[in-house]
Parts: structure tokens; C-alpha cells; sequence
């Protein structure tokens, strides 16, 4: 055996590694809570902070769980297509949880905006979000019934995942 082949097939091997990594989207890491319970919490709502919101409030509802921050300039993108959604007649209901951010900002975010959620939960240390294993902003979980998280999207809702992942997945779990 040449001295040269063993580097040469551990150089080939790491060559494909890298190839599989590059093909691979960032986007669809697999969340270990998929499947299981949606972790509880009860934290100040944004507009009413001294009413406090639970996701058990929303047992017996399919809803969308949205994670956003008035510093995100991906959710500026996401959010008029929440917003369009929100005003569909087969909408379920979505509560939002502003992360990370301070409480004016996030009113004020809203109001230039547009507010499509049922009420905005408000995570000021992230806690909730370290509970739900936030990446980043945003992020949106669908929860079933009862309370079993069924679906993660990392990064923004764009029309093709709401269209292709998201309705599909409610109209099955509002059955």
C-alpha cells in the first residue's frame, strides 16, 4: 500500500462529509418537541401586563404559537403574511410571544405594523423561549388540542410553507 492512500481516501472521505453538510437546510433541524407536550409557562401579556398569559388557556384549540421581536427584520418579513392569514375566515387563532424585547418597542412594532395575534405574550428574559428551544426570531410552532406541539418552523412563515406545511396540518388537526 502507497504511503499516499490513506490520507488520500481520509481526504476523499471528509470531501463527501462536507458535500452532504452543504446540501443539508438549516432550516428543517428537527425539534426534539415535536410530538410531544408544548412546555407551560404563564408570563405578563404584552398589551395587559398585568394579566398573565398560559398556554393552557388554549387546550382544546389548534393554534399557532408565534415567536417575534420588534429587532428582527426577519419577522418584518413574515409578518404580513400572519397578518394576511389572520384574516382569513378559516383562521385558527395565533398568540404571539414577543422575545427578547423591550415592552414599548414591541407595542410600537405592532401598532406600525399590524397586530394579527390574539394577544402577545411577553418573554422579557427568554425563558419561555429557552423552554420551547428558540434558535433564533421568528419561529412558530402549531399546537393541537391537546397541547402536543405538531409542528416547528425555524425562520419566517413564507406563503409556500403556510400553503404547503401549515393548512395541511390544521385541517388534519381541527378535525
Amino acid at each position: 500500500m502507497n504511503k499516499f492512500t490513506l490520507p488520500l481516501i481520509a481526504f476523499i472521505a471528509l470531501i463527501a462529509l462536507l458535500a452532504v453538510g452543504l446540501n443539508l437546510n438549516p432550516r428543517e433541524v428537527p425539534s426534539p418537541l415535536v410530538g410531544k407536550p408544548a412546555p407551560d409557562f404563564s408570563v405578563p401579556q404584552l398589551h395587559t401586563p398585568d394579566a398573565n398569559f398560559s398556554p393552557k388557556e388554549m387546550l382544546g384549540k389548534v393554534w399557532l404559537f408565534n415567536v417575534w421581536a420588534s429587532w428582527c427584520v426577519s419577522c418584518r418579513e413574515e409578518h404580513p403574511i400572519i397578518v394576511e392569514y389572520t384574516q382569513r375566515p378559516d383562521a385558527i387563532p395565533v398568540i404571539g410571544l414577543n422575545y427578547k424585547d423591550k415592552r414599548e418597542d414591541g407595542l410600537r412594532w405592532l401598532t406600525r405594523f399590524g397586530d394579527p395575534y390574539v394577544l402577545s405574550a411577553f418573554d422579557l428574559d427568554g425563558r419561555v423561549g429557552i423552554n420551547y428551544g428558540v434558535y433564533g426570531v421568528p419561529e412558530t410552532y402549531l399546537i393541537d388540542k391537546a397541547g402536543v406541539i405538531r409542528f416547528k418552523q425555524i425562520g419566517p412563515i413564507t406563503p409556500k410553507v403556510l400553503e404547503e406545511k401549515i393548512l395541511p396540518l390544521v385541517k388534519e388537526l381541527s378535525k
